[in-house]
């Protein structure tokens, strides 16, 4: 009979937790499995959101949100710069129209300050304006915090996965988890793909966390998601707004914003409404329009006539009304990430190291590895090097010579080199994501045959085998043309 390998840790979930978590993981002498039912890392909730790490002036004090929010946001420069993943502190402005907005404004300040938020002020009109020319000319107030910023989830996600890999994680994708059994001091998880088996898990499964975590026993919560769609901007927007910019927020949320992103372009979004299905990210024309009428509020300067794409991701709110961090009580060595809703981004680096902590305690400690390397090899972004550097690239490998996406300026040595990383992309989305081929104002109109062809060619696949996303989104069926 088979001996089945006992992993130390099995983490659920490859998002933006689940790789956080076994990143961090990896620093320790342990055997650690992510397993995960996508195809690829940070294609569920990590991919759809508004891409922004919060000062944590507005989580309540005392909440996990909070204590997580406040420890893992001046974490995001030094990770960030380690795994070569853009990240910048433009600031945030909440902005208001009315006394009762200043009203709430206040609280917030207020509670920033209980929650030692540094670099937060109340400006007035003329501040605002100076700081965003093109904002409402109704705005009269705004807390101004200078330490949020914006990131690409998706793209840290992916570094930190290609990270651990590189420090021994091991990954397990398109493998659907059907069942967990305790076992006599480990755990028994069965997939759609066989059984592993742990002494340690780490539920990090998104909206699908309390399914997870019911399957152990433990019903201490329930996940209700919640959908927030988006209006994505052509990067001619790109230059019209410098910080994020929030509207005073009600009780669904932080409400519809506007921010640029670290590629340039402009969000604007999410609307927030409680959804049935935990796999809803359709998009409707009722709900854009909505959003598009309340964006209009905080600036009448948005484009909407340059919009590339509209999207929907849904996020894991739980009834807590809170993150749901810690070790089950029913459930030994069986640790929740769930509720993991906004700031989880945010708090994510942050929520890893107390991870870690917690599983010291239950196994009476970890041996530190001392081979643990936090840096990936640097990625080359052809688009922005100077002219110089540029020609030094295609004398090396003349692949950096052919662009394959001119929306982007996405050459063929990079798709070819991010295909063959640790974590490489094995489909169109795969590539999409981390060199944003299809991602511009054709939006693969143009690039995306190209793209099957090298993914065909560098991955020895028959093109009708190549997909845009899973092993069933098949995009080429058969030849149109045959010679006789």
């Amino acid at each position: 009979m088979e001996t089945k390998k006992m992993n130390d840790v099995i983490v659920i979930g490859a998002g933006i937790a689940g790789t956080f978590v076994a990143r961090e993981l990896a620093r320790y002498e342990l055997d650690i499995l992510v397993i995960d039912q996508e195809s690829d890392v940070a294609n569920a909730t990590t991919m759809a959101n508004s891409a922004i790490v919060h000062a944590g002036y507005d989580a309540k004090p005392g909440s996990q949100k909070s204590f997580f929010n406040i420890q893992g946001n001046p974490m995001f420069d030094q990770v960030c710069e380690e795994l070569d993943v853009p990240f910048k502190r433009i600031g945030s402005l909440v902005i208001g129209f009315d006394e009762e907005d200043r009203q709430t404004i206040d609280k917030m300040y207020e509670a920033g300050l209980k929650n030692h938020i540094p670099e937060m002020s109340v400006i007035e009109t003329d501040q605002i304006k100076e700081l965003e020319p093109n904002i409402s000319d109704k705005v009269r107030v705004a807390l101004y915090a200078k330490t949020a910023g914006i990131v690409s989830p998706f793209e840290l996600a992916i570094a930190l996965a290609e990270n651990g890999i590189e420090n021994g994680v091991k990954y397990q994708l398109e493998t659907k988890v059907i069942g967990i059994e305790k076992q006599n001091g480990y755990y028994e998880v069965h997939t759609s793909r066989g059984d592993y088996q742990a002494r340690t898990i780490v539920n990090c499964a998104g909206v699908y966390a309390d399914q997870i975590s019911q399957m152990v026993g433990d019903t201490s919560y329930s996940i209700h998601p919640r959908k927030g769609e988006y209006y994505l901007l052509d990067k001619k927007a790109g230059k019209l707004f410098n910080h994020v910019i929030f509207q005073t927020p009600t009780d669904h949320g932080k409400g519809v914003l506007i921010t640029p992103t670290v590629h340039g372009n402009v969000l604007v979004g999410p609307d927030s409404n409680f959804v049935g299905e935990k796999d809803d990210v359709s998009t409707e024309a009722m709900s854009l329009q909505e959003i598009r009428n309340i964006a209009s509020k905080s600036s009448d300067k948005i484009p909407f006539n340059q919009v590339i794409r509209t999207f929907a991701g849904l996020r894991a709110s739980s009834d807590m009304g809170d993150f749901v961090i810690g070790e089950s009580k029913v459930a030994k060595g069986f640790i929740h990430v769930g509720g993991f809703e906004s700031p989880g981004l945010s708090a994510a680096p942050a929520v890893a190291k107390y991870v870690v902590e917690i599983i010291k305690d239950i196994s009476g400690g970890l041996r530190e590895k001392v081979t643990f390397n936090p840096r990936r090899r640097p990625v080359v972004r052809f688009a922005e090097l100077n002219l110089e550097e540029k020609q030094k690239c295609v004398e090396e490998d003349p692949n950096y010579g052919n662009i394959i996406c001119r929306c982007e300026q996405v050459t063929e040595a990079e798709i070819i080199d991010c295909i063959h990383r640790d974590m490489g992309a094995t489909t169109v989305k795969g590539v999409k994501k981390r060199t944003r081929p299809g991602m511009g104002r054709c939006q693969g109109g143009f690039c995306e045959p190209k793209v099957v062809e090298i993914l065909a060619r560098e991955l020895n696949r028959p093109i009708e085998e190549v997909s845009y996303n899973g092993s069933k989104a098949y995009i080429v069926t058969e030849e149109t043309k045959k010679q006789i």
